[in-house]
């Protein structure tokens, strides 16, 4: 079967027909990789082209007060109400990943003076570990590491285990970047508070793909990309969340104008803003916001609580397919096997899958590839189809038999 072929699981999906709406959807590629970026929606070039004509090109400058300035904050609501669960004035978007887990994450340690340590584990993204571990070494803090099984995550009982009177900050990923292992955030955010300490949550993997309920679950504070499951395009602006019992409290340590009560007053001196827009630095990435306001949109139509059904039934065909065609080759599942505890993606294991990932690449066939020997199938829900699914694990068989 090749992947242009109907497929009885697509015949009988009710979100099929959404797969028409993205860039290159009806080719033959084979795109296993919509957990690092996701692919465009058709709709978001033109939307492009016309702001360049019309709003850049044709307002100028006068853009930033009649509607740039507030872009942030209000996507940032758009995006809390369809995905993050969040009520509005808790979101905005701007900057990197990275700098927001630094913002957020110095803000946090700050606010819980006389704690001593992060906890963190040791297989959450490099990035979370390194922004981590710089804020220890700055503040004279402690990295405090829990110890994971790689093809899980963060459980209870090792949470429980870890954090104490010291802790000033735990942060998890909701979905891990390598196993999809998907973390009981409620559970999580309340043994950490039982603790007095807050709790960031890195929503990469997760937002746009799995339901995520903020403020039900009282997480503190919040951070994820929009380039994944929200469609942003390359280097798209990430997010951040913060609980509104904590937005006149926290400080945020880069003190940039646009942050400030009134940035065009220029004062001698920074008092921040009222509410999220104290989160935020510098001038927004206005191009960079306008694709993911396509995603957005499309996903609220849609309903994120179908876009789940169809990301389990994706994994779980991915799973049964992988472990019949591909474990006799050696083959091992290393993401978890039950669905409500697995994101959006799944991971096979074998120790020649950095070539096949190589050799996939060769053919318009495009997994991931993470260590240790991890092939990761990043299945986006609405664009990717079950042909599409069993067509590329197939080739996968093909390259892993020729090389062995």
């Amino acid at each position: 079967m090749t992947e242009s072929t109907t497929h009885p699981l697509d015949a009988v999906d009710p979100l099929a027909s959404y797969r028409d709406r993205f860039v290159g959807a009806s080719s033959d590629l084979v795109y296993f990789d919509g957990n690092s970026l996701g692919r465009p929606l058709s709709v978001s070039g033109p939307r492009i082209a016309r702001f360049v004509e019309e709003e850049w090109g044709g307002r100028l400058i006068r853009g930033w007060d009649e509607r740039w300035m507030s872009l942030p904050q209000e996507i940032g609501d758009d995006l809390g109400r369809v995905v993050l669960g969040a009520a509005p004035g808790q979101t905005t978007i701007g900057d990197s990943t990275t700098v927001l887990l630094y913002k957020l994450m110095r803000a946090a340690v700050a606010a819980r003076p006389g704690r001593t340590e992060i906890v963190i584990d040791r297989d959450n993204f490099p990035t979370d570990r390194y922004v981590a571990a710089g804020i220890a070494e700055e503040c004279g803090l402690t990295l405090r590491w829990i110890d994971v099984d790689p093809a899980a995550g963060v459980t209870p009982s090792l949470l429980s285990s870890t954090v104490g009177p010291a802790t000033a900050l735990v942060v998890l990923s909701h979905v891990a970047y390598r196993s999809a292992w998907l973390a009981d955030a409620p559970a999580l955010t309340a043994i950490a508070h039982e603790a007095g300490a807050l709790v960031l949550w890195d929503l990469c993997h997760s937002a746009g793909s799995v339901p995520v309920s903020l403020d039900e679950w009282g997480v503190d504070l919040a951070v994820g990309c929009t380039y994944k499951y929200l469609n942003g395009g390359p280097g798209s602006p990430a997010f951040c969340y913060v609980a509104s019992r904590h937005l006149s409290s926290l400080t945020q340590p880069i003190q940039g104008w646009l942050g400030s009560v009134d940035p065009f007053l220029m004062g001698p001196s920074y008092a921040p803003a009222a509410g999220i827009r104290r989160f935020v630095s510098g001038t927004p990435a206005v191009v960079g916001m306008l694709a993911m306001q396509d995603m957005i949109s499309l996903i609220e139509s849609v309903g994120i609580s179908a876009v789940r059904e169809k990301s389990i039934a994706l994994t779980s065909y991915a799973i049964s397919l992988g472990e019949s065609v591909l474990g006799p080759l050696g083959v091992v599942l290393a993401s978890p096997r039950s669905a409500a505890e697995r994101g959006g993606h799944v991971t096979f294991n074998h120790p020649l899958m950095r070539e096949v990932t190589a050799a996939l690449w060769e053919r318009d066939v495009i997994p991931d590839y993470r260590d240790p020997g991890g092939l990761r199938l990043g299945l986006s829900p609405l664009s990717t189809s079950f042909a599409e699914v069993e067509h590329g694990i197939g080739l996968v068989a093909e390259a892993l038999e020729s090389l062995a």
